[in-house]
């Protein structure tokens, strides 16, 4: 096994040489203090790579071949640590500066460590990738200019603070022609890369690329003749000077403490964050996707705790921050090194690269390293400004380029920061468009599942255009809430309430995920609005304990003069509606007479119902509620008031069929035969769900509730049915299974008519049983409709 990983491990140690030369070179700035910092910074790189790649190996990553490395997109903050712990600290005391940036370097990593430590072990990698993955992606293509620019101060062989964009850098860039030359080259070389992978995609392209550049180099130097002292001196080879023959453990002498400014490192910690915010972002994107690349099955948060470890230890070892790479990795695997002494194998070879020092740097050629630094920063820009152009929204795009921009020319915790606030203002823009009312209708287009007479039923039908349903939806704050409002003050204001006017104002909250307190505010001036002008408001789908519930109860709309609150849209529907019933019983003075309406639902005799009843005359809503209940259930209720001509149950037949056709005393009067007079108490169960069915019964008194259970368990509908109505008529005529429990809810005096009276019926009296069922299923068709109308609303 050791015999066949071999080639994996010396892919893997070329690709931690040109990792390591190109990113390790720059981890400190070009510039000042940090000039010639450039070996001790490859130094580092190969020190957090071999503790990444031993903690990995030894049990840490669930991958086998797991490679490690520094974490190289954090570069541009690295850079910003330094430069502002140097303008801090102050130029004059080189050391001072040195040591203060060391110990931030390992602060990071330290920083790191406990952050990937704590999201593993408390299962939460997953919620990294919540985070708005188009703010990444600009960070991403921040760090892709910056490495732009970072290759062509590589390439000019300047420091960072001569690349500036000014006419004199311009000209010493493009009109002289070996300046051109030295940064052209490394870039047409990346481009090149990239036409080649373009058409051809083995794994090998990338490391063999890199072999054969400086190849050719030193056999064009070699053919020419060329003193590498001059190249060197003209900045085609790197000019290492004494530092090429400093040991690598060479950065640990600059650990003095006591020359450690920590007011310094103090000032720092915005950056430290914003460091550690970019660095948690990469693991949990980067993980799910290579097991998927590999077919393999890992834990993304036990990934995360040996993310935690290896970084902890980098920092105590004073070195940057480390990751799991994905590309390395892959080719890793690719190549034989799925096994964890491979993995073994490649953390001793790097152990080796580390103690052979950076002297061969100084035989490197620059655009090697150049080259290598553009096609990542390439890449980087490409994924950011390119490939998103199709799959982000314009707002998306603009949030990309925007970070973009403030990461190059100002700061980049500045691009973090403003890249977090232009999300929110983007996402405050987009839901507030989004239509937080998904539907508004009226009550006579959506009305409870409640059997009722057919009169009563048209009466409702009539008088229901006086309730407003609003169905919300989506999480309702400031942005969302004023449309609502707006909405609502449409319905009583102007030319709409003269036309329509309300009398309950129903507002269904069951797709409403949350309420911030503008919101809830909103429904206080709301409640107000509606009180003035006697209309009712009357809140459903959620409970008084649920989020939705005590964000209203904190502004005290709850409990208040007109308002109520139901757990479903049926049960409010189902109370408004009895209270039009009541409202007409009242104003008839016929609710304490002999004759009992029984009503289903919630009972609320303390409830005023003066602004319904009270003069039908002064009032466009009390006109409309007496003219309905004349031409509707006045008939039923007046007819019930003469001297009974018939005996029970034509009574009731002709209470639950009149209006679907014509009951004829003369041909319905043997019916009676048939049917058995049943007096069932409150609670009775009639048939449960799945029952055979033994026949159906007509309600003539009492209140019956059927609960339908669905192939949800967490679902369920309930139905009331009232004096006048048909229970199980369907299951009966079909001789199939109860689709429902049906239980009494108060006490009820019932006709049944069983399945063997059915079958006497149609043999004894045909003419009588045709009429009968045919107005039966007219009465199920209706109640039918309804019953599913009710179900839908709930969707």
């Amino acid at each position: 096994m050791a015999v066949r990983a071999v080639p994996a491990v010396g892919l893997g140690c070329l690709l931690n040489v040109l990792d390591g030369v190109s990113y390790g070179m720059i981890i400190f700035p070009s510039t000042g203090i940090f000039a010639d910092l450039g070996p001790m910074g490859v130094s580092m790189f190969f020190v957090t790579t071999v503790v990444a790649q031993l903690v990995y190996t030894l049990g840490g990553s669930g991958f086998g071949g797991a490679n490690g490395s520094m974490m190289i997109e954090v570069v541009p903050f690295f850079h910003i640590l330094a430069l502002g712990i140097a303008s801090e600290v102050g130029e004059d005391d080189p050391a001072g500066v040195i040591a203060t940036t060391l110990v931030a370097y390992a602060f990071s990593s330290i920083l790191t460590g406990l952050a990937f430590f704590l999201l593993g072990a408390l299962k939460l990698g997953v919620v990294v990738g919540f985070f708005p993955r188009h703010i990444l992606v600009g960070c991403i293509g921040g760090v892709g200019a910056f490495l732009i620019e970072t290759g062509l101060t590589v390439s000019l062989r300047i420091s960072d603070d001569d690349f500036t964009m000014t006419w004199a850098t311009l000209r010493f860039m493009f009109f002289d022609t070996h300046n051109l030359t030295l940064w052209v080259l490394p870039i047409g070389l990346a481009v090149l890369l990239r036409v080649i992978t373009h058409k051809y995609h083995h794994q090998l392209i990338f490391p063999l690329y890199f072999m054969v550049i400086p190849m050719l180099f030193y056999v064009v130097v070699a053919s020419a003749r060329l003193d590498l002292g001059e190249l060197r001196s003209a900045g085609w080879i790197f000019d290492m000077g004494a530092a090429a023959q400093e040991p690598w453990y060479k950065f640990y002498s600059y650990f003095d403490f006591g020359k450690v400014h920590y007011g310094a490192i103090w000032s720092t910690l915005p950056t430290q964050f914003a460091l550690l915010f970019f660095n948690i972002l990469h693991p949990p994107l980067n993980v799910p996707a290579l097991a998927v690349s590999l077919n393999d099955d890992v834990d993304t948060n036990k990934e995360l705790v040996a993310h935690g470890y290896s970084n902890f230890l980098a920092g105590l070892v004073g070195t940057v921050p480390n990751y799991l790479v994905y590309v390395n990795t892959l080719l890793f695997y690719r190549v034989g090194g799925d096994n964890r002494i491979a993995g073994f194998m490649l953390a001793c070879a790097t152990a080796v690269l580390l103690v052979i020092g950076t002297a061969p740097i100084a035989y490197i050629p620059v655009m090697v390293v150049g080259a290598l630094i553009f096609v990542l920063g390439i890449d980087l820009v490409k994924e950011a400004l390119w490939d998103t152009r199709h799959r982000v929204s314009r707002s998306e795009y603009i949030t990309i380029v925007s970070i973009m921009v403030c990461m190059t020319v100002w700061d980049f915790v500045i691009g973090v920061l403003f890249g977090i606030i232009v999300s929110c203002f983007f996402f405050v823009v987009q839901n507030s468009q989004m239509r937080s009312i998904r539907a508004m209708y009226t009550g006579d287009t959506a009305m409870s599942a409640v059997r009722r007479p057919s009169l009563q039923r048209a009466y409702i039908r009539e008088v229901s255009k006086q309730t407003t349903i609003l169905r919300l939806q989506g999480f309702l704050f400031f942005g969302t809430i004023t449309h609502v409002e707006e909405s609502i003050r449409s319905l009583i204001e102007g030319p709409s309430w003269q036309r329509n006017p309300v009398q309950f104002l129903v507002l269904d909250l069951s797709l409403v995920a949350g309420v911030d307190m503008s919101s809830a505010e909103a429904f206080v001036r709301v409640q107000r609005l509606l009180a003035a002008k006697c209309v009712t408001l009357v809140f459903c789908g959620f409970t008084i304990d649920s989020a939705v519930g005590k964000a209203l109860r904190s502004v005290e709309v709850l409990g208040t003069s007109r308002v109520e609150l139901f757990s479903t849209l049926n049960d409010a529907l189902e109370w408004t509606e009895n209270a039009y019933l009541r409202a007409w019983f009242r104003s008839q003075k016929l609710e304490t007479s002999a004759i009992s309406f029984p009503i289903p639902g919630r009972q609320d005799a303390d409830i005023e119902y003066s602004h319904l009843v009270g003069s039908f005359v002064r009032s466009p809503r009390r006109s409309h509620l007496r003219d309905a209940g004349d031409r509707t259930i006045a008939t039923e209720i007046f007819s019930q008031l003469e001297p009974e001509r018939n005996a029970e149950p034509i009574n009731t037949l002709t209470k639950a069929f009149s209006s679907y056709g014509t009951v004829s005393s003369t041909l319905f009067r043997p019916i009676d035969l048939y049917f058995e007079r049943l007096a069932v108490p409150t609670g009775h169960v009639l048939w449960t769900q799945g029952d055979a069915s033994t026949g159906l019964y007509v309600i003539e008194s009492g209140v019956l509730r059927a609960s339908y259970q669905f192939a949800n368990s967490a679902q369920h509908f309930d139905e009331s049915m009232v004096a006048g109505t048909v229970a199980g008529e369907l299951s009966a005529l079909a001789d199939s299974p109860r689709n429902a429990t049906v239980v009494v809810d108060h006490a009820a005096v019932l006709w049944k008519l069983s399945t063997e009276n059915i079958r006497r019926l149609q043999m004894e009296e045909p003419e009588l049983a045709r009429s009968f069922i045919q107005l039966v299923l007219k009465a199920a068709k209706i109640d039918y409709d309804i019953l599913l109308a009710a179900i839908a609303s709930r969707q």
